[in-house]
């Protein structure tokens, strides 16, 4: 089959050329789009990211086109509909990264609950006294767990190993997943007072914007920490900045800030066009964060393992070899 690549970066072409060796393969590095479909009106199959958008006027240039494979996640970029009038089927990735977000979760907390970015700045100076080291244990603490997906129930695992108690909040409590996991469901409220530390891995949405704001920010219990490895538009960055000041955090470990803007996929991150973006990171309330010996900030990377970046070429790939022995998988048309 013919198949063109669209959005593709240079490090993926070469592992994509060795699996479909069998078929004929186009790259190209911009997106699919009307002004560009006609070029490729031959094709059979198309491999698409976030900013690429078959729209109706998009497939009706793509007469020979029988598969869309999206290497994200999300599919809203696509028109699905459409893509079932015209019989073309649409498969994604389901997931990845689960394992790398949770392991990431625990790297923020086990840096601020055990002290070790200032534990490496001052071995660095010299220094080799214990003053202002004293870590806190997290066996026997308890975790407040901020929506209850894949990534989720991979966080409350890895807890229970540490020996934690688990809370969580979900939109749909499932109560034998509860038995399973050991978990407790609270309510939001219930889960910040009740929580050592507090986890978030909610979606980005209009009814979980600023879901931690300035006024629940009080309800988190004394010293307790926030980790945020999900969106950062869910929690409102003054909420942080008030609660640290007040004493009401002891500390919060971000992989997202509220002013980076929307981003549909993490690995949308790692393209060249998003790296041209305007630099979120001086803006002023960020500054305040990053300069606070309390915060820990990594720049959105929880997502960034080599497994998880494998694991979306993997899957897209096994789409168009699943689809073209007619067996396909992971469809969403």
């Amino acid at each position: 089959m013919k198949i063109a690549f669209f959005e593709v970066e240079t490090w993926e072409q070469i592992y994509l050329q060795k699996k479909l060796a069998d078929h004929t393969l186009i790259f190209h590095p911009e997106p699919l789009t009307k002004e560009n479909a006609s070029q490729f009106a031959d094709v059979d199959i198309v491999s698409i990211f976030i900013t690429s958008h078959p729209t109706k006027e998009v497939l009706d240039k793509m007469p020979n086109l029988k598969l869309i494979s999206t290497r994200s996640t999300g599919y809203d970029h696509i028109d699905v509909p459409f893509c079932r009038k015209k019989r073309v089927v649409v498969c994604y990735v389901p997931h990845y990264g689960t394992h790398t977000v949770a392991e990431h979760t625990f790297a923020l907390i086990l840096g601020l609950t055990r002290k070790i970015y200032a534990s490496l700045q001052r071995t660095k100076q010299g220094q080799f006294d214990h003053h202002e080291l004293t870590g806190m244990d997290i066996s026997g603490k308890t975790l407040g767990i901020l929506g209850l997906g894949d990534i989720g129930i991979a966080v409350s695992k890895i807890a229970k190993g540490f020996g934690m108690k688990v809370v969580a909040y979900a939109r749909h409590p499932d109560e034998k997943l509860a038995r399973k996991y050991g978990i407790t469901f609270l309510t939001v409220n219930q889960l910040l007072g009740a929580s050592d530390i507090v986890s978030i891995h909610l979606p980005y949405t209009k009814q979980t914007q600023h879901l931690i704001n300035k006024r629940n920010i009080k309800r988190f219990k004394k010293g307790s920490l926030l980790i945020n490895t999900a969106r950062g538009g869910i929690v409102e960055t003054e909420a942080i900045l008030f609660g640290l000041e007040k004493g009401i955090l002891g500390g919060a470990g971000l992989d997202v800030l509220e002013q980076e803007g929307i981003i549909e996929e993490e690995r949308e991150i790692l393209t060249e066009r998003f790296q041209k973006r305007p630099d979120f990171e001086t803006l002023y309330y960020n500054h305040l964060l990053m300069n606070n010996e309390n915060v820990i900030v990594t720049p959105h990377n929880a997502f960034n393992s080599r497994e998880a970046l494998q694991m979306i070429l993997d899957v897209t790939v096994q789409n168009i070899l699943d689809f073209a022995e007619q067996k396909p998988q992971n469809m969403v048309a």
